[in-house]
């Protein structure tokens, strides 16, 4: 009767931890912030068209949200997980920004010195007074390299692919070096083992990139490496561009004077997205938003991207996508972009 108690005995205590367990807060889901909450049943929605990629947001050292979701190669029915990289776009300008910013830091050049002191074989006259600060925050006036400028240097913004394209030449001619083998060094500075200059990418764990059709098919994109690699054709995945928002914003990769420089608010543009926005280098920021929201969106075909970090609470949002959606139309393109991005600020806002 003894031994009979005493296992009655035990098992109530287990029944009771067993209970304990499943209600405690680390094991159960209602424990995740509402805002977290709010990502999940967005990227499950049924209202909206499927999302297929990663989405990760982190606070401080440590990843609070990761998600993943689709294929990273739908023939194949390749499940795709968080190890999977992308293209992505125009946030690879910040990159090639710092890399501009640590030259100048090395004294290799001059910022507000014009291009021909570093590139003298460009055939416009332009190349006299255009520098290299124009061609960072987009105010050169280059259309074309055999053309005349658009309008006078410094006078006006003017989005341009070029510009961070003369920026990689400039760099391979201060630095003898090529501008792969720049960026492979910069990525190893910031432990960013799975980021990628294009010519590199058989290293890679790419996700195949998918164009719809106006009837909603998608196919596989052939163009996804059209963009200028300085301007918007670097590969990485979602864990190493948090590694990327450490090292840039904890002050790891440039002198606190010099990462001034690079988020200093030099121009204004329309956004087809954001609205009116200002621009720094390779950074943008939203109209009276520079202290609640840095980053930059990034478009390749077949690929969208955004990665924005909120200084206040050194929190970094990584969406990283392989479907590109109803184009031209870039509000609908970025649909979870944008609205992952408002439900952390709300969440932010609200804790």
């Amino acid at each position: 009767m003894y031994y009979i108690s005493r296992l009655k005995v035990m098992i109530v205590l287990i029944g009771l931890i067993s209970t304990l367990i499943q209600c405690s807060p680390n094991n159960s889901t209602s424990s995740k912030p509402k805002h977290l909450s709010e990502i999940d049943s967005l990227l499950k929605s049924p209202e909206v068209e499927a999302f297929s990629g990663a989405v990760l947001v982190a606070k401080k050292d440590s990843t609070i949200y990761l998600e993943t979701a689709g294929f990273a190669d739908i023939a194949n029915q390749v499940v795709l997980t968080k190890d999977h990289q992308f293209v992505i776009g125009s946030i690879s300008k910040q990159i090639t920004a710092v890399m501009v910013l640590q030259a100048y830091e090395r004294k290799e050049l001059d910022l507000n010195k014009v291009i021909r002191a570093y590139l003298p074989k460009l055939p416009q006259p332009w190349a006299d007074t255009v520098t290299v600060h124009h061609l960072l925050t987009h105010m050169h006036g280059i259309e074309a390299l055999n053309k005349p400028l658009n309008f006078e240097p410094g006078s006006r913004f003017e989005y341009s692919q070029l510009g961070y394209d003369l920026l990689a030449k400039i760099l391979e001619k201060v630095t003898g070096k090529t501008f792969a083998d720049l960026a492979a060094e910069l990525f190893a500075q910031c432990k960013m083992m799975n980021t990628y200059h294009p010519q590199r990418k058989k290293e890679a764990k790419l996700a195949k990139g998918y164009t719809a059709k106006p009837n909603g098919e998608l196919v596989f994109e052939t163009s996804s490496f059209r963009n200028y690699v300085a301007a918007g054709s670097f590969i990485s995945n979602v864990e190493d561009m948090v590694r990327w928002n450490q090292q840039l914003y904890q002050g790891k990769l440039l002198k606190p004077a010099t990462y001034q420089l690079m988020s200093t608010r030099y121009a204004t543009r329309q956004h087809p997205i954001f609205g009116e926005i200002d621009y720094g280098y390779g950074l943008t920021f939203e109209k009276n938003e520079s202290k609640i929201k840095i980053g930059a969106l990034g478009f390749a075909p077949g690929y969208v991207s955004a990665n924005f970090y909120f200084p206040q609470t050194q929190t970094s949002v990584i969406i990283l996508q392989n479907t590109a959606r109803y184009l031209p139309d870039f509000k609908k393109t970025f649909f979870y972009q944008t609205k992952i991005l408002d439900i952390v600020k709300k969440g932010i806002t609200e804790n």
